[in-house]
């Protein structure tokens, strides 16, 4: 399996230690790494064979000062073709804040900063299977609307 990362605007071949990024998420928010770089997202990649295809599995993070980390989780490839993202709260849904790349993200789809750290910790600890951890929605059971286009 080839993984992939990207945290504190670097790329690198493998994963982080979970302990190595653990402070990112889990110090105090003026010492989180999404703000002070520039760049307010992250990732984490794994590709793979699995006798149907190559496959692909992400774990997409986006975060906001205030309002946590979005997480988006997809496997494609091989027949796979799915994608989920972290369940925040839903009434918030119709709300968008931009990222630092100036991309639309709803609001309700926002947890904490620990509930995201958790998951992160768990996509790596499982080499790349969705977090039990955290609550996903489907992406084709989102209202339409969620991710506007810019």
């Amino acid at each position: 399996m080839e993984k992939r990362s990207y945290f504190i605007s670097r790329f690198r071949d493998g994963w982080p230690e979970p302990e190595e990024i653990a402070p990112l998420f889990l110090a105090p928010l003026g010492e989180r790494w999404f703000f002070e770089t520039g760049n307010d997202s992250a990732g984490l990649t794994a590709e793979d064979g699995d006798g149907a295809g190559r496959v692909a599995v992400h774990l997409d993070i986006w975060a906001h000062p205030e309002l946590g980390v979005q997480l988006t989780w997809r496997k494609w490839g091989g027949g796979h073709k799915e994608t989920y993202h972290s369940r925040g709260d839903l009434l918030r849904l119709g709300e968008h804040v931009r990222s630092l790349h100036d991309t639309l993200l709803p609001v309700g789809l926002f947890i904490s900063w620990e509930q995201a750290w958790e998951a992160v910790r768990d996509f790596i600890e499982t080499d790349g299977q969705r977090p039990e951890s955290v609550a996903w929605l489907e992406e084709s059971k989102l209202p339409a609307g969620t991710f506007p286009s810019p």
